[in-house]
């Protein structure tokens, strides 16, 4: 199991970004969560199999369609205290 924290900057706030992360993210069968950052910035956590974390980093570099991604940074992160894929408030 693989556990990754992402940051996304580019123009990802306000094109629906959250909510196609967390239906990729639950299709895919991951746990963790995802929100909007202060900065403009979208942050998430990734927790699963390893693969399947990696695939959904490619696919957070490319976003839904009216995103435009500049950046994709990811770093080593702690499991998620419960299952599921969620949204959080704004940090």
């Amino acid at each position: 199991m693989k556990t990754l924290t992402v940051r996304i900057e580019g123009r990802v706030q306000g094109v629906g970004y959250r909510y196609w992360a967390v239906a990729e993210a639950t299709r895919r069968g991951l746990a963790g969560w995802v929100r909007n950052r202060s900065d403009g910035s979208v942050e998430a956590l990734f927790h699963g199999p390893a693969p399947v974390v990696e695939d959904m980093i490619q696919a957070c570099r490319r976003g839904p369609p009216s995103a435009r991604v500049d950046r994709v940074a990811a770093s080593a992160g702690h499991p998620p205290a419960d299952g599921g894929f969620r949204e959080l408030p704004t940090m």
